[in-house]
């Protein structure tokens, strides 16, 4: 198994939860499984598996097959005043080391010994968010200096290469997607 070197990019915390919801607990290990996820998610699945997309196309193809968030994130909520942990923003894999929000569209990372996921946009956070904690839908976007909406709720992938992932496990950015494709909200 791989386990990160200090200062490496690296797994913090992997969840999975089999019903519909934002919070997923924390587990020892998940399986990514190639094309559809990580196995025993909600989100399982090689066509879309989100209930209100579900009700548009059911035939649509999984583009969030796996989230993942950048532990950063939870460090600045905290600094914030809202208590989180890994996993309660509904992400599979918590992530840190990497600038999940910097890399373009079709980047692919290596969780682990195995597994390979490629980044399919970026995660829109919803109003079940103030379910959790009033503020914090808001306090996961942001304003660029341009203007724009900035969404710091993570990133979507879908599963490349299978393989078990754990917490400790090194992440490798193994491909980079076309650099003038950032990531857009899917």
């Amino acid at each position: 198994m791989s386990r990160a070197a200090a200062g490496a990019a690296r797994v913090v915390a992997v969840s999975c939860s089999a019903r519909h919801g934002v919070d997923k607990p924390n587990v020892p290990a998940i399986r990514l499984v190639a094309g559809f996820g990580a196995l025993g998610d909600a989100h399982f699945g090689a066509t879309v598996q989100h209930r209100s997309r579900v009700a548009r196309d059911p035939t649509q193809p999984n583009l969030r097959q796996v989230h993942l968030l950048h532990a950063e994130l939870l460090d600045e909520l905290a600094e914030g005043g809202f208590a989180t942990r890994p996993g309660l923003l509904g992400e599979n894999v918590t992530t840190r080391g990497v600038d999940l929000l910097a890399l373009p569209a079709r980047s692919r990372l290596q969780l682990g010994d195995e597994a390979v996921v490629e980044l399919t946009g970026l995660r829109n956070p919803c109003l079940q968010l103030d379910g959790i904690a009033p503020g914090l839908m808001q306090a996961v976007l942001a304003r660029a200096p341009s203007g724009e909406l900035v969404r710091k709720a993570g990133v979507m992938a879908i599963v490349v290469v299978g393989g078990e992932v754990r917490a400790g496990d090194e992440i490798r950015l193994r491909a980079t997607g076309a650099a003038n494709e950032p990531l857009a909200p899917v």
